[in-house]
């Protein structure tokens, strides 16, 4: 299969099969506390039926991380601005929720949403590539740890890539580490 075939199908099983499944937060917290100069999180508003991050970004929040959610720009591009869970929220056009902060942050994690992903960390997102190219930029800049977060039914055999696809530094479902 192709990167849209699966991108169809996992999209499909995703919309009925992700109510109530949750990311424990202790799985994530572990790996953060191994990465102790790392304080900046770069998260996402889930959309599309993604794993909720929310609760997740509260937490971290409370234990003194700086959270920051993506904007989108022009020409398939975004960057990550402060966000904190009393900040407003506005609608961009995709429909996705983005900060009000003009504070551009340059995040040292990054939960990334995936699509479809394989054993080798390697993700299908919605195919705009606004990941791989934020990744690609800030890693000019500095270290970045990658993190995937994904309902174990959207593992696959294999994800088709090509030289522009990063792969993740890591992969955490709803099940357990992987």
């Amino acid at each position: 299969m192709n990167k849209s075939e699966i991108r169809k199908k996992i999209l499909r099983i995703r919309k009925k099969n992700s109510k109530n499944l949750k990311i424990d937060f202790e799985n994530i917290y572990k790996i953060l506390k191994n990465r102790s100069n790392c304080k900046i999180i770069g998260g996402y508003y889930p959309y599309n039926y993604e794993v909720d991050t929310i609760e997740i970004l509260n937490k971290l929040e409370k234990k003194n991380f700086n959270i920051s959610l993506p904007k989108i720009k022009e020409n398939s591009q975004m960057n990550f601005f402060s966000w904190s869970k009393n900040d407003p929220l506005t609608i961009n056009k995709q429909g996705i929720p983005e900060p009000t902060s003009k504070k551009i942050i340059y995040p040292d994690i990054l939960l990334v949403p995936i699509v479809a992903y394989d054993k080798h960390f390697n993700r299908i997102g919605y195919g705009g590539g606004f990941y791989d190219r934020y990744i690609k930029k800030i890693k000019k800049m500095k270290d970045i740890y990658t993190i995937g977060l994904a309902y174990p039914f959207q593992k696959v055999k294999k994800v088709p890539t090509n030289k522009n696809d990063i792969r993740l530094n890591y992969v955490i479902t709803t099940k357990k580490n992987k």
